[in-house]
């Protein structure tokens, strides 16, 4: 976190345009959950479907306004996350068929936070969001959007092998994420522990 001169909170570098997404789609986790429990598919939809827009432009939106920071990339994948993570849970109740796509986002995200406390352990900061992880959130809020309209509150029962397909797609791509962020994670590291030997060589 940033302090002015004064030792105050530089909200400036808080509240960018970027960062208020990422709190917007924290936020929005509570009413989704309440809302898809009370089994209001609608409001819980449309829920989803602003968490998924902000998700999408919010990374553009830093880097055409010059507002990229530390924190933000911290708060992207962190909202994404929980969001994930509870639109996962609360689909499983309903539908058995997302319990293995939840085992398979888990077992991700707990690698990938393992890797990144291991990273900030050393004072190295963990990489940004990149477009494969990107992808994976996209392909499930699409998916999931569209099991919540069509299948829910529609009852159109003759789309789930569609939809089947698409989660297998995000499955792949996810496990696809996992295996290119180990490789950013391992190269990252061999890199720091060579400019650390250097120095201490020098």
């Amino acid at each position: 976190m940033e302090w002015n001169k004064e030792k105050k909170i530089d909200y400036k570098y808080i509240f960018t345009i970027p960062n208020i997404l990422s709190y917007i789609r924290i936020i929005l986790i509570l009413p989704f959950v309440v809302l898809f429990l009370r089994e209001k598919y609608i409001g819980a939809a449309m829920c989803i479907i602003a968490s998924g827009l902000s998700d999408c432009v919010d990374g553009f939106l830093a880097r055409k306004l010059n507002q990229q920071t530390e924190l933000g990339k911290m708060l992207d994948p962190v909202a994404d996350k929980l969001t994930l993570f509870a639109v996962g849970v609360c689909l499983a109740i309903v539908e058995h068929v997302f319990i293995p796509i939840i085992i398979i986002l888990a077992l991700k995200d707990l690698l990938m936070l393992v890797g990144a406390s291991v990273m900030l352990r050393k004072k190295i900061t963990p990489c940004g969001s990149e477009w494969y992880g990107k992808l994976g959130t996209v392909c499930f809020y699409f998916t999931v959007a569209g099991i919540v309209v069509f299948d829910l509150i529609l009852g159109f029962e003759n789309v789930r092998p569609l939809f089947l397909i698409l989660l297998s797609l995000t499955a792949v791509i996810m496990v696809y994420s996992l295996i290119r962020y180990s490789m950013i994670f391992r190269k990252t590291m061999k890199n720091a522990k060579a400019e650390q030997l250097g120095k201490s060589a020098d």
